[in-house]
């Protein structure tokens, strides 16, 4: 009997970078339909417009750094389609290039290209993007819908603004204003389910993030459903938060992750001056991801404990 000796990795997969892109983009896919049908066709130049951008700049960024381009493995058009998702449909054309050359100049290929970023590029960009033109970003008008968003009603005290707070029904569907990936539930739903039926996500971020911030709104005196329907959180634990680069590698460390999350939405919603408060958590998680992973490393097999 012969041996064979090979370096690592010995546990081989046949998943591809494109093949795991290709699959988010078809998950993504029910989320376009839905913006385009409630908020018209600029939703759809949105799209195109963000994820031609983050191709011709990674094009570019690999060019000039004399790196393989590395276009076809589909992460910056993803990057692109999570970013146009993020924006309400009254950005302008500009303001959309800007977030994709932040995507991929400064947080993905500045650090070395796909899977060496820390933070996730699209929420980056849309953190820089809120803090930079806070009116382009917040201004969720549309023909279709003239009310204000649900957390911006919810967070009022008004009895007359509060009775013109959407239903469940009308959150869950999509028949109000908010960025133009996030409004419609039975998409992002959909989505989750075909990323956990492909194998390319496990529950445990969704599923911590999701339920963690239900928890803690219900304890900080809030309708956890109607929480949950209203802005980003759907969206932000199913295609941001599941990030495979900047969320834990455990599994115990992807619920920590998942659970931290929740409870940062829930906090800076009920103590911040922001109704939304779904970026800033996953980014400061995103953070603390490299701490988790080093308590939660599991422990090799025949390994010694250091004495003091």
């Amino acid at each position: 009997m012969r041996l064979t000796v090979s370096p690592a990795p010995h546990a081989k997969s046949q998943a591809s970078t494109q093949g795991i892109m290709a699959v988010v983009l078809i998950a993504l896919l029910p989320c376009v339909i839905a913006s385009v049908v409630f908020f018209g066709l600029r939703a759809l130049l949105l799209v195109g417009i963000a994820v031609v951008s983050c191709v011709a700049f990674e094009f570019l960024a690999q060019k000039i750094a004399r790196r393989r381009v590395t276009i076809s493995d589909l992460s910056a058009a993803v990057t692109g389609v999570i970013l146009a998702l993020n924006l309400p449909v009254n950005a302008p054309w500009w303001m959309v290039l800007v977030g994709s050359a932040i995507s991929i100049l400064l947080v993905k290929q500045l650090f070395g290209g796909i899977g060496c970023n820390f933070l996730n590029p699209a929420l980056t960009a849309r953190a820089v993007l809120l803090a930079s033109w806070p009116s382009h970003m917040t201004d969720f008008s549309s023909d279709a819908i003239s009310s204000a968003t649900p957390l911006a009603l919810d967070a009022v005290t008004s009895a007359t603004q509060l009775e013109q707070a959407p239903e469940l029904l009308d959150r869950f569907i999509g028949n109000i204003n908010g960025s133009i990936g996030e409004v419609c539930k039975i998409a992002i739903l959909v989505g989750l389910l075909f990323l956990l039926l492909s194998g390319v996500v496990t529950w445990h971020v969704p599923i911590s993030f999701i339920g963690s911030f239900m928890l803690f709104a219900w304890l900080f005196g809030y309708d956890p459903l109607l929480a949950v329907m209203s802005g980003g959180v759907l969206f932000g634990a199913v295609f941001m938060a599941t990030d495979y680069v900047t969320n834990p590698m455990t599994k115990k460390g992807q619920l920590v992750f998942g659970i931290g999350c929740g409870l940062l939405v829930a906090v800076i919603r009920k103590f911040g001056s922001y109704p939304e408060g779904v970026t800033y958590a996953i980014l400061i998680m995103n953070i603390l991801t490299p701490l988790i992973d080093r308590f939660m490393k599991p422990k090799v097999y025949g390994e010694v404990k250091k004495h003091a």
